[in-house]
């Protein structure tokens, strides 16, 4: 509904719609995605973007493409023809090899991305941040709000005091702040480990100073269950 809503509003000011569906394959527990390009009033209008690197894990090959209307194509052509040079044969030819037999791999991949995101999601949950499971690609967002910190504060002292990486969520926009947006295309023992500094990092936040406008320190707010786990359980093992 969302989708067809933005071609309507498309169709009425006649605008053309760029599409980056580059997590299309990356769907969850039944999920499926719609193209944008399919749906009615949508396919003379829509630029497709997509490539390689997600769904085939082919990133640092930068390989990608994009699909439209011939007529849009042709004005594409004009400015990529002599502003850039084509993409290494090498890499097209891998391309082609994963579309025509990756599927089996990205199938285990994205059953392998399943597990990995139970394993943070539930981790996560059961420090004390409140993630909901999400429906495609593979990153989170906790809710972060209470720690008492911004999204940025709590992002650069993880990051400084216990060297676990995330992204504010006020980078996408104002709706983001309060969370952080973090990924788990990583190793289950990466992931363990990370959800252990994490609870480490919030078991210390009672008693740490949080900037305020004007400088001053105030004390954070209690969470629930850091303070009362030590730093070397397993908090994000998943046993099932």
């Amino acid at each position: 509904a969302d989708l067809q809503a933005i071609v309507r509003l498309a169709v009425q000011h006649d605008l053309l719609l760029v599409s980056d569906e580059i997590y299309a394959r990356l769907v969850y527990d039944g999920w499926t995605h719609t193209c944008v390009a399919s749906l009615p009033g949508a396919w003379d209008r829509t630029i497709l973007l997509n490539g390689f690197s997600k769904a085939y894990a082919m990133t640092g090959w930068r390989l990608g493409y994009a699909c439209a209307p011939h007529h849009l194509v042709e004005a594409m052509m004009k400015v990529h023809q002599y502003g850039m040079l084509s993409a290494p044969t090498m890499a097209q030819y891998a391309g082609i090899e994963a579309i025509r037999n990756g599927e089996p791999d990205v199938q285990a991949m994205l059953a392998e991305y399943a597990r990995r995101r139970r394993l943070i999601v539930d981790g996560l949950n059961r420090i004390g941040l409140r993630c909901a499971r999400p429906q495609g690609a593979f990153y989170v967002f906790p809710d972060i709000t209470g720690t008492g910190l911004t999204s940025d504060q709590f992002a650069t002292r993880l990051l400084h005091e216990e060297h676990v990486a995330a992204i504010p969520g006020s980078v996408f926009g104002p709706s983001g702040e309060g969370h952080v947006r973090m990924c788990y295309a990583t190793s289950t023992a990466h992931l363990e480990e990370a959800i252990d500094r994490m609870a480490r990092f919030l078991g210390r936040l009672p008693l740490a100073p949080v900037a305020t406008g004007d400088g001053l320190g105030v004390e954070a707010p209690s969470l629930p269950s850091p303070t009362t786990r030590t730093p070397t359980e397993k908090l994000g093992r998943v046993t099932k």
